[in-house]
């Protein structure tokens, strides 16, 4: 079958996209990236007109310096915008492709009306958190903890219909294509257009908040990871000291402050028990944080996946990807989540205890270095997320996701696996 992938054009989503698409390839499918520009090597299919990525490149650096909803606002509007652009030319796409079935980023909203305008089915895949719009769990732009209360759900539901207006805000064009092409859509509900076939997230179960009130077309996998489509990394492996290592990381997107990056820093510049590895991405010029200690190595990139098989601890933005990563090494968390997705990751740590979380506003070096000690001198952290290791092990998520798509495109028996 010729499977169509429609992914958003960063790094913590084309990853384990691509994944799931090698496992789908290696079990003979034909793949086929639709407007990215490039997919780790995998087949693409690109229109310079329809998804520049000179414009994301744009966009992410714009967005690199904010926090919180106005962060959170643009990128709902820069997301809807780049559906806007491609819905009108996807029918042509589909047609030159012969793709038979789409699969899509659930964070790409309402790209699902193009295959649904086509006829042809489609599968949702949450490379980032997946969304709970029924108000059971909290909604992931927010870092309520779990409990299972009216009053919570009450709050839940609340956030769920604030979220919506922000959509609303910012879908009056997708909403313009939907009447000229004849499609009746419930914009009432964010759920309404979710694939009635599969709707698959790679969190594990056991890292996710308790609920039995999922979709029965919703499945909890487990990291797509299978190491490979990475973009090779030069880095000084030799001025690794053996010292225990604290690796951090503000992810590919909101990764502008350099406050952030100078007080890791310098909360590490009076531990010489320790040592930093410090990922600042594309933002930010490494040579602009100052008094860094001898030992800390400061990059734009590093071989992240490499580095959490040495880590003690990770520094993270709480982005999925790089917690998810982290766990499957075993690796506790010191969680900083910005916007996005990140508050309803972060809360997720806190409930499972795999890691501490604190947020921008309390963030000082003392802080931080207070909770580098409570997750290394703590064994609860590290044993909570070498539980979660194993789980991650167990779940086998990449080969269950591509079993889940097979079966609801009808190209595989069904199995007693879910």
């Amino acid at each position: 079958m010729k499977l169509g992938f429609i992914c958003l054009n960063g790094s913590g989503h084309l990853n384990p996209m691509t994944a799931l698409a090698r496992k789908l390839q290696a079990r003979n499918h034909e793949v086929i990236f639709l407007y990215s520009s490039e997919a780790a090597g995998l087949p693409v299919f690109f229109e310079e007109n329809s998804a520049d990525p000179s414009i994301m490149r744009q966009a992410i650096a714009e967005v690199s310096k904010m926090q919180g909803e106005d962060a959170l606002e643009f990128g709902v509007k820069t997301i809807i915008g780049f559906t806007e652009s491609m819905l009108d030319s996807l029918p042509a796409t589909a047609a030159e492709t012969g793709v038979e079935a789409l699969l899509i980023d659930a964070g790409h909203f309402y790209a699902e009306l193009g295959a649904i305008q086509l006829g042809i089915p489609y599968i949702h895949v949450a490379n980032a958190m997946h969304s709970d719009y029924s108000g059971y769990t909290p909604l992931w732009p927010y870092g309520w903890p779990y409990e299972d209360t009216e009053q919570a759900r009450a709050r839940n539901r609340e956030g769920v219909a604030r979220f919506a207006r922000m959509v609303e805000r910012n879908r009056a064009g997708v909403e313009r294509y939907a009447e000229r092409v004849g499609l009746r859509v419930d914009w009432a509900d964010l759920s309404s257009t979710t694939s009635p076939l599969a709707s698959i997230t790679q969190v594990p179960r056991a890292f996710d908040f308790e609920s039995c009130h999922w979709p029965k077309q919703f499945y909890h996998t487990g990291p797509f990871h299978d190491g490979v489509g990475r973009t090779n990394i030069d880095f000084p492996w030799e001025r690794l000291t053996g010292e225990p290592l604290i690796y951090a990381s503000m992810g590919t997107i909101l990764n502008g402050n350099l406050d952030v990056f100078q007080t890791m820093v310098t909360a590490l510049a009076k531990r010489d028990d320790l040592q930093l590895v410090l990922s600042v991405g594309d933002q930010v010029d490494p040579q602009r944080i100052v008094s860094a200690p001898r030992n800390a190595i400061i990059v734009p990139r590093a071989p992240q996946l490499e580095l959490l098989k040495l880590a003690s601890v990770c520094i993270t933005h709480a982005g999925l990807n790089t917690v998810l990563e982290s766990l499957a090494q075993g690796v506790p968390q010191v969680a900083i989540p910005v916007t996005f997705d990140q508050p309803g990751v972060a809360a997720r740590i806190a409930y499972r205890k795999t890691g501490v979380v604190t947020s921008l506003d309390k963030l000082t070096p003392d802080h931080l270095s207070e909770l580098l000690d409570e997750v290394l001198i703590n064994p609860a952290y590290r044993t909570n997320a070498k539980s979660l290791q194993r789980k991650i092990i167990e779940a086998n998520g990449l080969a269950v996701a591509a079993d889940i798509v097979e079966e609801a495109l009808g190209i595989k028996e069904k199995s007693n696996a879910f």
